[in-house]
């Protein structure tokens, strides 16, 4: 009774700590934005900037390089700080529950060209796009106002080519603000966009829609500037790299950059030709740089946070990536689907939907490909496991290596991750509808597995799958867990209702197991664990503390002790490219070596549990069966759980025929009921079509998409 009642005081502090730092962070957020909002203003740039210019002048950051620190950096930082408690706490109160969160559910649009929009998306668009008209409008009519045909004259130009050349500056500054968002929604570990209930992947469209404008912008900026300079016979510009100041030809070579990376993301080559879109892609490292040397280091902290929470991320990722993880075993399935069984620590904890990215050098060095994890991390302690469909090149050529007559004794692999929600909240509904279609269904497989092992309010399950033939059913055995545990499935409500749209009725023999491969240890390879342990949240703020402070530390002390001196408080001797060089350099550095301790203090302290789970060669599961509980389990549980006990579970295979959605949410009863859609985007649009009408009141939709 006692702890009890210390677990609910700890629960309602936990939960207090949580809506005050929910009430700083929109405090702060806001305060940021109205400095957004009043940047183009008069009041901003005759009032506060030389207000904030004189309280944070000083030999240590200058002028106006202080007080960009200050008023746009910091700001999101403190707001990552305090997003890395409020998930540590939220982790502490529970794994996988939490208040529902119905604001991004509620469909506005389901058909054009943005994809399926919620509401609250559309505020949010629609308050973007407001801040960048209103940006536009308060440029032009800030900058037209001072030009007249006498100041004109005297400059030698006509009044048009100087409201030209006040248009390309005015371009690049609504640029910059695009710029400023574009990295939040590809960080993968992003805190801000977790502390929303999102993740990387749900917010890919994002990026797209960013890119798209932060292209446009700068694209009409350089044209502005080019058309500028050669009405007024100073095309000459274009081949300047100033000391002070704008450099011209990095902007030049920065803009050629981008418009490689976005015409190469063209929707038709990026699913066409994936390769030539993911190598360009990278260099966005080089857009950056040159972007940084065009406009100067002291202008680049207005649009730093992002690529700087988007940097740390990165470098974790590559740390990661760096260490071959342990492959237990695979099973393949004769429909050309394999599931991949990995070694992982008891401290890694994720949520039904997440996803790893997984290399295999064998067949490719380069390419990571991304895979929902189907496995539980609370009743899998020591597993992980991931489907993988044949479709592509690189996941055909895995399916062929792991088909082989003569089996694999060892296959290397790494992995990134897992990626996914921080919490998750389906047992609010009465219902819950799952829309697959093909390898659509592997992330249902994880929700399915999770709620089989939950002891209450689980809700009813329809689910839904559409196969193009009768042999995809087979991925249906993947539902059951491998477990040395006595499953009830039966106590799930579980109810299956296939589909098969390219045959009139069944055409293979009974669906068994194709084969099981074990692998041999390597001593090499480790299980996966988290990158940064179970603390990873606490560590995370860490690392953003400190790696900024060590940046501000390098920065300050190199600006007193080197630029100082020379420009003598002038700033006017010292090269601006030089300078921002050994700026980036200090911030890289600092944020690389933060990152490199925190990674191997952590693996330090999992080596013991590493140690633990890391064994010798694991036998086949027919020669020693005491040697191995889940492994040798695996094969007698498929006996025991087969493809018809599965069937029974639900309705009779439909042949020939796709489902018919809305009949389907219309017979379904309950006042609160979750539609979950995974497949192609016909599929998608069309349940969210049927969603967003008559049934909107009692039905919360979410789409499930990892292709872009």
């Amino acid at each position: 009774m006692e702890t009890n009642i210390q677990f609910l005081d700890h629960t309602r502090t936990n939960k207090m700590i949580q809506l005050t730092i929910k009430v700083m962070v929109i405090t702060i957020f806001l305060g940021y934005i109205m400095i957004w909002v009043m940047m183009p203003t008069n009041t901003f740039w005759l009032h506060w900037l030389p207000r904030i210019h004189s309280a944070t002048n000083s030999s240590y950051f200058g002028q106006q390089q202080g007080g960009n620190i200050l008023i746009y950096t910091t700001p999101i930082l403190l707001i990552a700080i305090m997003s890395c408690i409020y998930l540590h706490l939220q982790n502490k109160v529970s794994h996988h529950q939490s208040t529902p969160n119905n604001l991004w559910g509620q469909l506005a649009i389901v058909r054009g060209p943005l994809g399926i929009i919620s509401w609250t998306e559309v505020s949010f668009l629609i308050m973007f796009v407001a801040l960048l008209v209103w940006s536009f409008s308060a440029y032009l009519h800030a900058m037209f106002a001072n030009i007249t045909t006498q100041s004109a004259s005297k400059m030698g130009e006509k009044v048009w080519e100087v409201k030209l050349d006040s248009i390309g500056l005015m371009l690049g500054l609504i640029g910059n603000i695009c710029l400023s968002l574009l990295f939040f929604p590809v960080t993968r570990g992003s805190l801000v966009l977790r502390l929303l209930g999102l993740t990387s992947e749900s917010t890919i469209k994002y990026h797209i829609w960013i890119g798209n404008l932060t292209m446009m912008f700068f694209i009409a900026h350089g044209l502005c500037y080019i058309v500028f300079w050669g009405t007024t016979h100073q095309i000459s510009q274009m081949m300047k790299w100033e000391k002070i100041g704008i450099s011209n030809v990095a902007g030049e070579v920065g803009l050629f950059i981008g418009i490689v990376i976005w015409l190469t993301s063209v929707s038709r080559i990026r699913r066409n030709i994936f390769e030539l879109f993911f190598y360009t892609h990278h260099l966005y490292i080089l857009f950056v740089v040159f972007f940084i040397l065009h406009v100067g280091f002291s202008y680049i902290w207005i649009s730093l946070p992002g690529f700087y929470l988007f940097l740390i991320d990165r470098i974790l990722r590559l740390l990661q990536s760096q260490q071959k993880v342990r492959l237990v075993s695979a099973r393949v399935l004769p429909c050309q689907v394999v599931e991949l069984n990995f070694s992982k620590t008891r401290g890694l904890k994720y949520n039904p939907t997440s996803l790893i990215f997984v290399n295999v050098p064998s067949i490719s060095k380069l390419q990571w490909h991304p895979f929902t994890v189907t496995s539980c991390s609370d009743f899998d302690d020591e597993k992980l496991s991931v489907v993988i469909k044949s479709k592509g090149s690189w996941s055909q050529k895995l399916y062929e290596k792991l088909s082989m007559p003569s089996p694999m004794d060892h296959l290397q692999v790494s992995v990134e991750g897992p990626y996914g929600p921080v919490s998750t909240n389906f047992q609010q509904y009465d219902k819950l509808v799952m829309f697959s279609g093909g390898s659509g269904i592997t992330p249902f497989i994880s929700i399915i597995r999770e709620l089989l092992h939950m002891e209450n309010n689980t809700p009813q399950i329809l689910l839904i799958p559409s196969f193009k033939k009768s042999e995809d059913l087979a991925m249906l055995q993947l539902i059951l867990p491998v477990s040395p545990t006595t499953l009830d499935i039966s106590r799930l409500k579980l109810q299956i209702c296939p589909y098969v749209t390219q045959e009139i009725g069944h055409t293979t023999e009974e669906q068994h197991l194709h084969k099981t491969i074990w692998f041999k240890s390597n001593p090499l390879d480790a299980p996966i664990s988290p990158i940064l342990g179970q603390n990873n949240w606490i560590w995370l703020g860490m690392i953003i503390v400190f790696s900024f402070i060590i940046s501000l530390v390098f920065i300050a002390l190199f600006t007193r002790f080197y630029i100082y001196p020379i420009d003598k408080g002038t700033n006017m001797i010292y090269s601006y490219s030089v300078r921002s060089v050994c700026s980036m350099v200090f911030i890289c550095t600092a944020i690389s070596v933060t990152v490199s301790i925190a990674f191997l203090w952590n693996k330090r302290r999992n080596l013991k549990e590493m140690g633990q789970i890391q064994m010798t060669d694991l036998p086949s599961p027919l020669a020693s069966p005491g040697l191995s509980s889940w492994c040798y389990n695996e094969d007698r549980e498929m006996e025991s759980l087969s493809y018809e006990s599965l069937i029974g579970a639900s309705t009779n295979v439909n042949y020939g025929e796709r489902p018919d959605f809305k009949k389907i949410l219309t017979e379904c009863e309950g006042s609160r009921i979750g539609v979950l859609v995974s497949g192609p985007k016909m599929m998608r649009d069309d349940v969210a079509a049927i969603c967003s009408s008559e049934l909107s009141k009692k039905i919360v939709f979410q789409s499930i998409s990892f292709t872009w």
